[in-house]
């Protein structure tokens, strides 16, 4: 093994326990990591936590404020406000992640093979993206969920439209760095492919900018898929979904205002968790964190 292998196979440990110590000792990471996880727990112990049915309601418990069989009380068509609080989270989290670790994922490709490839391949993706994205990003993911109709699988979908750009640009710029290396240039001398050099020698170089963008995005991915479902264009009824639960209580609201803050709450709590996350890791890393949203 030659001694730039052996730097570059050796540097990560060390650089990732440093990391991971600094981590630790940011309060503001250690509570965003654990607010996170609160809420990945009661999302997966949902059943355990409610004897109510998320889904079904009863007319003559419709309206009903908090009290010692509902604590957050009832909705309009009669269902326990908490239990679909809880389970609520269990579609935010789910989609969200996949939603998520799509746009990154494809991101992350994207921009590392442009920046490895350079030439016309980089000029013509460059081009491509920058038309996407001069497209406002509500009016993409309207166009999406109008065209091919509702559900999680078209929601990773449209969420993919709007920030796999926005991932590409960034993981291109650190690839950037990189691809000039004397490893990636020896790579090329052995007559290893693409997929390979990205794989081996440039994805294992720029893993901290690429954890960043998925903590970073995934606040942003939370806020949007909630948004759309407050706009009709999400989730289905009766689905427990935080941005729906909104929607559907809010002319309600001084009735039974917990049945829209509750949701609110959760959404809130999770979203902040996620940044104070992101910026623990971005700060541990040293990576600079991209501010632009949707």
């Amino acid at each position: 093994m030659t001694t730039v292998d052996t730097v570059r196979a050796d540097a990560p440990a060390p650089r990732a326990a440093r990391a991971w110590r600094t981590l630790r000792s940011s309060r503001a990471a250690v509570v965003g990591l654990a607010i996170v996880a609160v809420h990945v727990v009661i999302a997966l112990l949902a059943p355990l936590l409610t004897s109510y049915d998320p889904i079904a309601g009863n007319a003559s418990q419709a309206l009903l404020g908090p009290g010692g069989a509902h604590w957050a009380g009832t909705d309009q068509y009669g269902r326990d406000v908490l239990a679909r609080v809880l389970y609520g989270g269990r579609y935010a989290l789910g989609v969200s992640v996949a939603a998520t670790v799509v746009s990154v994922a494809l991101g992350t490709v994207i921009g590392c093979a442009t920046a490895l490839r350079g030439g016309w391949f980089d000029d013509v993706t460059g081009r491509v993206l920058d038309a996407v994205l001069a497209i406002p990003a509500v009016l993409a993911l309207l166009v999406v969920v109008t065209a091919l109709g509702t559900g999680p699988a078209v929601i990773v979908l449209a969420v993919a439209v709007v920030f796999v750009p926005q991932v590409v640009r960034v993981v291109r710029g650190a690839a950037l760095a990189v691809v000039p290396a004397d490893y990636v240039t020896a790579a090329r001398a052995r007559g290893e492919g693409t997929w390979s050099i990205l794989r081996r020698e440039i994805l294992p170089n720029i893993v901290d900018v690429v954890c960043v963008e998925f903590a970073m995005r995934a606040s942003w991915v939370v806020l949007l898929i909630s948004s759309l479902s407050f706009l009709g264009f999400g989730a289905d009824p009766p689905t427990p979904d935080w941005g729906l639960m909104v929607a559907e209580n809010r002319t309600a609201i001084t009735v039974v205002p917990m049945a829209s803050v509750a949701p609110i709450i959760a959404l809130a709590t999770l979203v902040i968790g996620l940044n104070l996350a992101a910026d623990g890791l971005s700060k541990a890393w040293g990576v600079d964190r991209i501010t632009e949203g949707f």
